[in-house]
């Protein structure tokens, strides 16, 4: 039901590229042309300044562009609802989540999804990043959901929420620290990080190479298998660990924690769906888009 032209619009927007665009939507370039040129009739307003192979939005076309993202947010939530209306989802669904999300971002979605759907039998795997990986590779899950930078060829990525990593403190800690420190200091601060195969160490070892900072320099005092781990070991050890702002916020509001910030080493990522390539099952689908659905709440 939705403008296809919109979407040929928001895709060629988004890769500045008209070719690029062709290949993501499967159509060819001169309909992509085509449809564009429409939109302009429309509109009355060029949406796209050609200089040579380049492309750029014209203030019109990042007006659009605005305006076609909320368009088709909105479809996406019409077709999902009107879809529930008519399907009873019946099934089995093996669900894995890495570490940080089965603990502080999934919980009220499962409870909300078995409650709308009572009669999917529904398991969740909890692992690293890589470990959920491989069980999705070996079958043993029908879809992950996964933190961290690498991305594994034979596997697709779906961005559903953004998140950011922290430096933290016990309130009670007696290292000396500032409220903000530089990544040069970090060497001489004792540490308590995630395990290899964690995304939260891939995103924090590759933000600390931006700043030329190999984790071999670095004073770790500890490598721990979960964010509860890192926080109970920092209540008796005065160190700094490296966590999720999704996992502590109770604890900064009951003022048991403090946050360091590392100026000029911003430690962002995205929780990703991740799925066999050309592989998407019912449930797993529903599972996507009920998470998509419901993800202004998490």
């Amino acid at each position: 039901m939705s403008d296809f032209r919109l979407k040929v619009f928001q895709s060629v927007a988004k890769n500045l590229s008209f070719t690029k665009a062709s290949q993501e939507l499967f159509v060819s370039q001169p309909a992509i042309t085509k449809h564009i040129q429409e939109l302009e009739t429309c509109y009355q307003a060029r949406l796209f300044d050609r200089q040579g192979n380049k492309i750029s939005l014209t203030e019109a076309g990042k007006l659009l562009l605005e305006h076609s993202e909320r368009i088709l947010d909105d479809y996406k939530r019409l077709e999902y609802e009107m879809h529930l209306l008519h399907n009873e989802c019946i099934g089995e669904l093996k669900l894995g989540a890495s570490t940080t999300i089965a603990q502080y971002v999934l919980p009220p979605l499962l409870a909300n999804f078995i409650g709308k759907f009572p009669q999917v039998n529904l398991s969740l795997f909890n692992g690293n990043s890589r470990e959920v990986e491989a069980a999705l590779q070996e079958h043993r899950i029908d879809l992950g959901l996964v933190e961290g930078i690498v991305r594994l060829p034979n596997l697709k990525y779906t961005t559903f929420l953004q998140d950011e990593l922290v430096a933290v403190v016990h309130a009670n800690s007696k290292l000396a620290l500032p409220d903000e420190i530089s990544p040069e200091d970090l060497p001489g601060i004792p540490l308590a990080l995630r395990e290899r195969g964690s995304g939260t160490l891939d995103v924090f070892e590759r933000a600390l190479s931006r700043h030329n900072i190999k984790l071999s320099s670095l004073n770790v005092l500890m490598y721990l298998g979960s964010t509860e781990s890192i926080k109970r070991f920092l209540e008796y050890t005065d160190c700094i660990g490296i966590i999720s702002i999704r996992s502590i916020s109770r604890e900064l509001l009951a003022g048991s924690f403090r946050v360091i910030e590392i100026k000029g080493m911003p430690m962002l990522r995205e929780f990703c769906f991740a799925q066999p390539q050309g592989e998407e099952s019912g449930l797993s689908k529903v599972f996507m888009q009920f998470a998509m659905h419901h993800n202004e709440k998490l």
